[in-house]
């Protein structure tokens, strides 16, 4: 079973910056797309960027977030990581890191295979 956990959550203030961290277990990073989702209260979970799978490294990033997010990750450490900035109280959600074996790391979030508990992020204005 692979293990997917967040980390990095908090309360921020509109403008500041966050760094998200994932950490996986029980596979090879390597061998899996990667992706952040977020779900803010009353809304439908929605991807907010991936990572393609090995060397490909491509990124995807939802409009919402383009210029102001950034996706990567670091191999050696089995860790993804989301750094936002520019945060707004519309980023306020909880984020969530995902994984699947196949395709590439964009929507939907059913093609997602493996999920962490989530981290709360608020951004208050």
């Amino acid at each position: 079973q692979v293990q997917l956990v967040e980390s990095g959550g908090g309360l921020v203030q509109a403008g500041d910056s966050l760094s998200l961290s994932c950490v996986v277990s029980g596979r090879t990073l390597e061998n899996y797309s990667m992706a952040w989702f977020r779900q803010a209260p009353g809304k439908d979970r929605e991807f907010v960027a991936g990572i393609n799978w090995r060397s490909i490294s491509t990124t995807n990033y939802a409009n919402s977030v383009k210029g102001r997010f950034t996706i990567s990750r670091d191999n050696a450490k089995n860790t993804v990581y989301l750094q936002m900035n520019s945060l707004k109280a519309d980023d306020t959600a909880v984020y969530y890191c995902a994984a699947k074996a196949w395709g590439s790391a964009s929507g939907p979030s059913s093609s997602y295979q493996y999920w962490g508990q989530g981290t709360q992020v608020t951004v208050s204005s």
